[in-house]
């Protein structure tokens, strides 16, 4: 008689179901003043717990999974940016909480240094890294880039200031070299183009600088990662921006979300008029203000002499801000300041993105401090574009600095 067949091994017993739904909990569990010498920043922890709707289903590997969340609040900007880094995988240290963010090595040019600090202080995932300015005997640049094999594969931008002739020729020398390390994208941030702001081209013969500028910037090389990006704030002629060939990729940014910015924090926001000093200022920028009323005007000649006349527009009773994208000698902009006062105005103000004033003449502009633009300007706004600029009028009314450093930054992980 044949032995019975065993019977079949027991069926595994089912795995415990799965929660039906996951909600995120947040809780903030600790703040604390974190400080460096490029930031100062109020740091929030946050943890992220997952679990089911019923609370029936606990697990350990959860509770190994925690995310851990930074909240980074940058004090001393205006108004307050507050950035929201994911976590690192546990598995990947090098990482630091940047997923999600593109980490760029900024080199900087010597003048540009604060600014440089100020874009860093936005954001962990922006790291300044040196250069070594010298020059040889015969005053020719004797320039080197420390740690050149540690920026391989990294996103690279330098950030420029063509303030003079004399410093571009060595700040062209690092733009040309840093795509040659085998970097994977390269950025030029050269927050104010220099050349054309006073060219014009009326007879045979006259040259376009900026035309030549732009050639120049054409022909960085190509990093790993394609053609470099060109950024250029309010660029003084709008056909500027054709003089770039297809080797690079210009980006046109504004300065002017920042005056709009300021101009919501004051207390008389809701009376503030726009004034431009010609048609062509009114061209770059009324679309971008046009939620504002507008005042435009005009130059005539009388004479021997051109004067400011108010071609539409009512000050009467406003407080005006005068908007142009530079300033240098700021004969014009008097001129409409006594005009806007003469018609009416209650207080005149000013906002240049390009603060040049060459031969101090940033000492021509007066503080109204008592409602009497005639005598002066109740503000008068510049960007850090021109970093020699803006120590010369630091803590001097009606002067305030707004910082580009959260446009570039935000510009840099494009």
């Amino acid at each position: 008689m044949s032995a019975s067949p065993s019977p079949p091994p027991p069926l595994p017993s089912p795995s415990p179901p799965l929660p039906n739904k996951l909600t995120p909990t947040f809780f903030i569990s600790s703040i604390h003043n974190n400080r460096s010498m490029n930031h100062n920043r109020a740091r929030i922890h946050c943890q992220r717990n997952t679990s089911d709707n019923n609370g029936a289903h606990h697990y350990q590997q959860q509770k190994q999974q925690q995310h851990q969340w930074t909240v980074d609040c940058v004090a001393g900007s205006d108004p307050i940016h507050i950035i929201l880094k994911p976590p690192a995988p546990a598995t990947s240290p090098m990482n630091s909480g940047l997923k999600g963010f593109k980490k760029v090595c900024l080199f900087y040019a010597d003048e540009m240094e604060a600014l440089a600090q100020r874009i860093a202080a936005q954001s962990d995932a922006i790291e300044l890294r040196s250069i070594n300015w010298r020059k040889f005997e015969d005053g020719f640049p004797n320039l080197s880039i420390p740690n050149a094999h540690g920026i391989r594969g990294e996103h690279v931008a330098f950030l420029a200031s063509f303030s003079s002739p004399g410093v571009i020729f060595e700040q062209l020398s690092i733009s040309y070299a840093l795509p040659k390390l085998f970097i994977s994208s390269f950025t030029l941030v050269l927050p104010f183009f220099p050349t054309g702001t006073s060219e014009r081209m009326e007879d045979e013969g006259d040259i376009a600088t900026a035309f030549t500028l732009a050639r120049f910037l054409s022909n960085i090389p190509i990093s790993r990662g394609g053609p470099t990006s060109v950024v250029i704030y309010d660029i003084h002629a709008l056909q500027e921006r054709f003089y770039f060939t297809d080797n690079v990729l210009p980006c046109f940014e504004s300065g002017i979300p920042l005056l709009k910015s300021r101009l919501q924090q004051l207390p008389d926001s809701d009376n503030i008029s726009i004034a431009f000093p010609d048609d062509g200022a009114w061209k770059r920028f009324h679309k971008q203000l046009q939620h504002f009323p507008v005042i435009i005007c005009t130059k005539v000649r009388e004479g021997d002499q051109r004067i400011v006349r108010i071609k539409e527009g009512d000050p009467k009773g406003r407080h005006v801000v005068i908007v142009d994208d530079l300033v240098q000698s700021g004969g014009t902009l008097i001129e409409c300041q006594k005009m806007l006062a003469k018609h009416g105005a209650k207080k005149v103000s000013a906002y240049v993105t390009h603060g040049v004033f060459p031969k101090r003449s940033w000492e021509r502009f007066k503080h109204d401090t008592g409602g009497q633009p005639d005598n002066g300007l109740t503000f008068f706004w510049i960007t850090d574009s021109c970093p020699l600029t803006v120590k010369e009028v630091k803590n001097k009314p009606p002067f305030e600095v707004l910082s580009l450093a959260s446009s570039i930054a935000a510009t840099l992980q494009i």
